[in-house]
């Protein structure tokens, strides 16, 4: 686990070409078809290599939940175990991997018209204020849900018009059984988030050069996707799309891409500050990395430095 752009997919290769593992991606962006660029899939030539999962399942103008990832990471899991292989899960996506490894809650199906109600609102008053609303009915998701997050945003206010109950007691009350796998929690970050900065900034640029702006291009003129569609919400995409729908200037969908990269690379830290099992942390830019974390894998502890 870690923040975006601090080297997960790479290292998780290091480790699948070391120990006899197939990875399984957590990243609700990866399941999807056709986005390649903007969520920095592994390369193909990683993928002939090593066997992966989860990654592109979906057709984009399908929705893909936690629950969805918990169903299919699980069956994945089983199968990885039956060919005595080990399942390395590696992404950013806290949510998943948080459902998975300590329960789902049983929450209700999302519900369209609802959603569309919330979406108008967004559009008429702004998230910010549907934000201030949030606070007054669940404080407890407010904290944990930033303004800028509608996803999140929309199905907290979604759950509580559909239930009357704030999110954060529904999580607290309906939990399923926990990951029935024993399991090593590793995360990894640069000890400086200045250094964090500008690898998504640089990470940025790269994408644009590989052709992410052509890449989100045919997805646009498709015709079956929009804006709202959890796909096309993901960072990156949600400021292409709103540069080729003439919202924004080439510059300002630079400016705004990355600010909400850097956005998210906070969210995932405050997941993975809260964790609620022991956590290994690393840093990212350890020159002994991959040695050091095959040492905690084989004998349970970090090797001792001379």
């Amino acid at each position: 686990m870690g923040p975006t752009a601090s080297g997960k997919s790479h290292l998780a290769f290091q480790i699948a070409s070391q120990l006899p593992c197939e990875i399984m991606s957590v990243d609700s962006g990866c399941v999807y078809r056709d986005m390649d660029i903007g969520t920095a899939k592994p390369p193909e030539a990683e993928r002939t290599k090593i066997p992966y999962h989860l990654i592109d399942i979906r057709n984009p103008k399908e929705p893909y939940s936690a629950a969805d990832f918990c169903k299919d990471a699980l069956k994945k899991i089983s199968a990885i175990h039956k060919r005595n292989r080990i399942p390395l899960l590696v992404g950013g996506t806290m949510l998943y991997f948080r459902s998975l490894l300590f329960g789902l809650s049983q929450l209700p199906a999302a519900n369209q018209t609802i959603r569309k109600k919330i979406l108008k609102e967004a559009k008429q008053f702004g998230w910010e204020k549907l934000h201030d609303r949030l606070k007054s009915v669940d404080p407890k998701s407010a904290t944990k849900i930033h303004p800028h997050d509608p996803q999140r945003l929309q199905r907290a206010l979604e759950v509580f018009e559909l239930t009357g109950k704030p999110l954060s007691e529904l999580y607290e009350k309906n939990k399923q059984n926990k990951f029935p796998y024993q399991h090593l929690d590793i995360a990894i970050a640069p000890t400086d988030r200045k250094i964090l900065h500008e690898n998504i900034e640089k990470r940025f640029e790269k994408m644009l050069a590989q052709g992410f702006i052509e890449e989100v291009k045919k997805l646009y003129e498709r015709g079956d996707l929009n804006p709202n569609l959890p796909s096309m919400r993901s960072v990156g995409y949600r400021q292409v799309w709103a540069y080729l729908d003439g919202k924004l200037s080439f510059d300002e969908m630079k400016t705004k891409a990355i600010a909400a990269t850097r956005q998210l690379a906070k969210r995932q830290l405050t997941w993975l500050r809260n964790w609620p099992e022991k956590l290994n942390w690393f840093d990212s830019g350890n020159n002994d990395l991959i040695q050091d974390i095959l040492a905690l894998w084989r004998y349970g502890s970090r090797p001792q430095k001379l």
